[in-house]
């Protein structure tokens, strides 16, 4: 069981502490943890797990905020993992985002949240819809009235109608006006490609979510065309794993309003939607730059809101870079953002320019790795398809959308 969470700023100061059980955990356990910072010069670079003198650690990164949990008896590390995962997501979807300034304006809220999502240093209560009954999310009329009375706390007075249900996600008797359930196929494309551009890693990290507005205790089965593509999958705590594990099939009671039912990853994918073909010529002090940007083949949707971005060296003084299409951008932090939008039919977008070099330096002996985004409407570029969702113990007949998008991850092309 975990015995104290901490959130911690980008600079290593503690926001937040919340004792979870009656041996308290002193906060130098937080300086030892941000010494490993120190030392790998990012958090990012330090293993989720790791074990100090004292104690198991735990922790993650969101939005520059640490969320750091401490154990001294081992514990399974996914439990710890995906607890503090959840906890982010609930504060980033209860305060609008995360950062330092949000952390410390809504202090209550946080520890409130905190003590109804965690027991005695295990997880409880973990939905979003279900806290939402308990602690209200702040608001300018509440700030208020806090002032006023004198009485911060959000938390109220009565349980949530879920802990009458026989499911703990879902609230009893609900009634909506119309019964609505939408699915959403949302798709990153997390891709390497090297100098020759040869695909060195492609892959796919895709989410189910659904936004459910069905009256009563709906039961709902969503089945794919293809579900042998998928791996790594994870679920939400509603979906009955047996019908998964023998016929590859979603049967569930869904929460009510908006969530995440599943995720998932698709490998090995042979091919990206669009490509990138830097070339740099350099000689003379100077270096001569062209990027060319095109669709590698139809994905069947238009390609829209590309950009494509790199770090110019810290030996350019000065650039001269303009593109046939899009706008280009020289940021104080020396990246070139190139702002494409979407790709006309008549012209291959490209970029074209000379960079000039500090004395000394004849020519450029390392190259600038570009990072390229884009979006995709319409299209899930693992080849996933919804063959049916079918929706069961609904009175009136409900109402089904289905979309899908799909956008550029970690998408970097080597030159």
């Amino acid at each position: 069981m975990l015995q104290c969470i901490f959130i911690l700023s980008d600079s290593g100061e503690v926001m937040l502490e919340k004792q979870l059980i009656g041996h308290r955990v002193d906060r130098s356990i937080c300086d030892w943890f941000w010494d490993q910072v120190s030392s790998q010069g990012d958090s990012s670079k330090i293993p989720p797990v790791i074990a100090s003198p004292t104690h198991y650690i735990f922790h993650i990164l969101r939005d520059g905020i640490i969320f750091l949990a401490c154990a001294q008896v081992e514990m399974p590390p996914l439990m710890a993992i995906e607890f503090l995962c959840r906890a982010a997501d609930v504060l980033s979807d209860y305060l609008g985002g995360l950062n330092e300034d949000i952390i410390k304006d809504n202090f209550v809220i946080v520890y409130e949240l905190l003590d109804e999502m965690i027991d005695n240093g295990f997880p409880l209560t973990t939905e979003p819809n279900i806290l939402r009954e308990m602690i209200a999310p702040p608001n300018i009329i509440s700030k208020v009235l806090s002032v006023v009375t004198g009485n911060s706390s959000n938390v109220s007075s009565t349980l949530p109608g879920a802990t009458a249900s026989c499911v703990p996600w879902r609230t009893t008797e609900l009634k909506h006006s119309s019964n609505e359930v939408y699915v959403d196929l949302v798709e990153e494309l997390d891709a390497i490609i090297n100098r020759d551009g040869a695909l060195v890693k492609c892959e796919v990290y895709g989410e189910v979510q659904v936004t459910c507005h069905l009256s009563g205790v709906p039961e709902l089965t969503l089945s794919f065309a293809n579900p042998s593509i998928l791996n790594d999958v994870r679920f939400h705590p509603c979906v009955r794993f047996r019908p998964w594990e023998s016929q590859q099939i979603l049967s569930f009671v869904p929460p009510d309003g908006q969530f995440k039912l599943m995720s998932y990853r698709v490998k090995k994918l042979k091919s990206t939607p669009i490509y990138v073909k830097p070339q740099f010529t350099s000689d003379s002090g100077s270096c001569r730059v062209s990027v060319m940007v095109g669709l590698r083949h139809d994905p069947g949707k238009t390609i829209d809101s590309i950009t494509v971005q790199f770090q110019l060296p810290s030996c350019v003084v000065s650039s001269d870079l303009i593109a046939n299409h899009g706008t280009v951008d020289i940021l104080a932090n020396k990246v070139c953002s190139w702002s494409i939008g979407g790709i006309p039919k008549d012209k291959a977008p490209s970029l074209t320019g000379t960079l000039k070099l500090e004395a000394g330096f004849e020519k450029l002996h390392v190259f600038p790795t570009f990072e390229a985004g884009f979006r995709i409407m319409g299209v899930a570029l693992s080849g996933l398809k919804i063959d049916k969702l079918e929706v069961k113990n609904v009175t009136n007949r409900a109402y089904k959308g289905f979309r899908a998008l799909t956008r550029a991850g970690e998408y970097q092309v080597r030159s």
